[in-house]
């Protein structure tokens, strides 16, 4: 009989290992699909027919007679660019709308950023955004689109590889 019991209790054990494994496994593939299915937004948004669709108040940074803004930051593995949502990511798809001050700084101490919109520039003025931590940059959307960005962040009195760039998209809508 206290074979049998040893034996139930191994079997037992072996069993929740294996129930255990599959839980994590299973959270695991939840928690990668969901990232990838954000990330997909969020790369592909300029590609889809109506990106204004994808839109919503979650994501959609400022008002007409509020300002949006954007904390452009060097991060341990790359820069970051997070609007000033609730919730918001480094680098996420963020919506603006016609009118909007959006203004670009950075928290982060001795720190310079580089924005480019690139030739088709929705904002007012135009160009290259440039400022740091000591001088934060306002512009004005006054032009509806789905837009790529390049920001690049520097440390101040930084050797090579002390700079980095990242790449993300806004929405200016109605």
């Amino acid at each position: 009989m206290g074979r049998w019991a040893t034996l139930e209790r191994r079997i037992e054990r072996w069993i929740m290992k294996v129930y255990g494994c599959f839980a994590i496994a299973c959270a695991a593939l939840l928690l990668t699909a969901q990232s990838q299915s954000q990330s997909k937004a969020s790369k592909y948004a300029c590609s889809e027919p109506h990106p204004a669709q994808l839109c919503t108040a979650a994501n959609t940074c400022g008002s007409g007679s509020a300002a949006c803004s954007v904390d452009v930051k060097r991060t341990a593995d790359g820069a970051s660019s997070t609007p000033g949502i609730p919730g918001a990511k480094g680098n996420a798809l963020f919506c603006v709308k016609v009118g909007t001050t959006v203004t670009w700084k950075s928290t982060e101490k001795d720190n310079g950023f580089v924005v480019d919109v690139g030739p088709a520039s929705p904002f007012d003025p135009p160009g290259a955004i440039i400022g740091g931590s000591d001088r934060a940059v306002s512009v004005v959307a006054k032009r509806t689109g789905c837009f790529n960005y390049s920001a690049g962040a520097c440390r101040s009195g930084a050797t090579y590889g002390m700079c980095d760039t990242a790449n993300a998209k806004f929405i200016v809508i109605e």
